[in-house]
């Protein structure tokens, strides 16, 4: 059985042969990733993902590509269907996942163009429908927001790239669409936080109730309003500067993917041991 008492999910027009256990899911500026491309329709019990599953060869592996807003940038942070997208690319195989996305920087070191690979989250969204629980008790760990493995991996990559990562670092994940005031970006950087993101969670979390690893890479496009003089952030320029870094980004999640070992070994895998789920896993 299926969430809710509903049947399990068909994966529609999916053909079973393809079984990729490595995805990305891209976010603003970044629609495309993989190569000899197959769109693949996936149902889940929480309707249709962002967009149709794009699989393909990324070296010589097999990846899932989805555009987290949809190819034309549909929809926003806080409609987004991240139960309906995580479902789906656990059912095509997928154990690993890789999320870039644009963030803004609440340190004042830390400016346009740089890398994070950030190891823990603040969730200050509301409204979004954040879990596949619903209902009974299960309780999933998440002291730990981010796979410590694919962590390891993306800034191994990056370092290789020519990148210089920030390794570490807390992302409040807003809930959009608008950008922060100025005395609520302050707020955040006295807290501790080194960024600000809208897309962040529920993402991580869904992703850990699957079972699955995932890494967040975060580009930052701007210092946020409180952290410098000035107008504040705009989407122009978030949408620029992340133009600006696309090709070198797709190149770093290349050679990310390149270097996975499809064996896990880190903690993800283990997440629902002994936890008595009110979901079937697909």
């Amino acid at each position: 059985m299926g969430p809710s008492g509903g049947d399990c999910p068909s994966l529609g027009r999916v053909n079973q042969d393809l079984r990729p256990d490595v995805a990305v899911i891209g976010g603003s500026g970044f629609y495309s990733f993989v190569e000899d491309v197959r769109h693949l329709t996936v149902d889940t019990p929480y309707g249709p993902p962002s967009d149709p599953v794009a699989v393909g060869r990324v070296g010589g592996r097999e990846v899932a590509f989805l555009p987290r807003h949809g190819q034309d940038h549909r929809f926003p942070p806080h409609r987004i269907p991240y139960r309906a997208n995580l479902w789906a690319l656990r059912s095509l195989g997928v154990r690993q996942v890789v999320a870039p996305c644009a963030v803004g920087s609440l340190d004042a070191g830390l400016g346009p163009g740089e890398l994070v690979v950030p190891d823990q989250l603040i969730d200050r969204t509301y409204g979004r429908e954040g879990t596949y629980v619903d209902s009974g008790a299960a309780h999933v760990a998440f002291s730990d927001p981010y796979c410590p493995r694919l962590r390891d991996a993306v800034l191994s990559a990056a370092s290789d790239s020519g990148w210089t990562p920030r390794d570490g670092g807390a992302m409040v994940v807003i809930n959009g669409p608008r950008f922060s005031t100025r005395a609520e970006s302050r707020y955040y950087a006295s807290t501790g936080a080194t960024l600000i993101n809208m897309t962040g969670q529920p993402e991580a979390g869904l992703a850990r109730e699957l079972a699955m690893c995932y890494s967040s890479v975060a580009l930052v496009t701007d210092r946020d309003a409180g952290v410098e003089a000035g107008d504040g952030v705009s989407q122009a320029e978030v949408f620029e500067i992340f133009a600006r870094h696309t090709e070198a980004l797709k190149s770093l999640l290349a050679s990310v993917v390149e270097s996975l070992p499809s064996e896990r070994t880190c903690p993800c895998r283990h997440a629902l041991d002994g936890i008595d789920l009110p979901y079937e896993l697909p």
